[in-house]
């Protein structure tokens, strides 16, 4: 038996028929073709399923796609739609991805860690992504650019309208 629903993902609402016991990794992978959203493990130990909800990093194993009803969902194919968001730019500079398959969980992940506005140590880093594995263990290159995107982001806008004051 199915039942209607309307989920906003990625800033666009879906009318769907889904069943209700469907978690929210297979309808945005299987009914909504989002294929940027991994299944690693089926059981919130990989974070490869990892997205936004209300822009908050959960993992979409996790979570029946019903319980996002009148929630915005945010998924990897969202980021970085207008040129690279600075998460993604700091990844790929400082070599944070290697095989790919950890990267949208990391990335969005590495969002929701940023907003918090908390300072950043590597061990606040590791914190906050501990429930993001790679299988390449490409551990300190991920922490590096989360340093380099909290860098980017902090860092003044270049052809800002912003005038210099002596």
């Amino acid at each position: 038996m199915t039942i209607p629903l309307t989920l906003t993902v990625n800033g666009r609402a879906c009318d769907l028929r889904i069943e209700g016991r469907e978690l929210l990794v297979h309808v945005l992978r299987d009914t909504l073709g989002l294929t940027g959203t991994h299944i690693g493990c089926d059981t919130t130990q990989c974070g490869a399923c990892t997205v936004l909800i209300d822009a908050q990093a959960v993992k979409s194993c996790a979570m029946l796609a019903v319980q996002a009803v009148g929630r915005e969902i945010t998924t990897i194919e969202a980021i970085g739609t207008d040129g690279l968001h600075p998460v993604q730019q700091a990844f790929r500079e400082k070599h944070g991805l290697q095989c790919g398959f950890c990267t949208p969980g990391m990335i969005l992940t590495t969002i929701d860690l940023l907003s918090q506005g908390t300072e950043l140590t590597d061990e606040v880093i590791r914190d906050g992504i501990q429930g993001n594995l790679c299988r390449c263990t490409g551990y300190q290159n991920i922490v590096d650019s989360i340093h380099a995107a909290a860098a980017m982001m902090r860092a003044p806008l270049v052809g800002s309208n912003l005038q210099d004051t002596p």
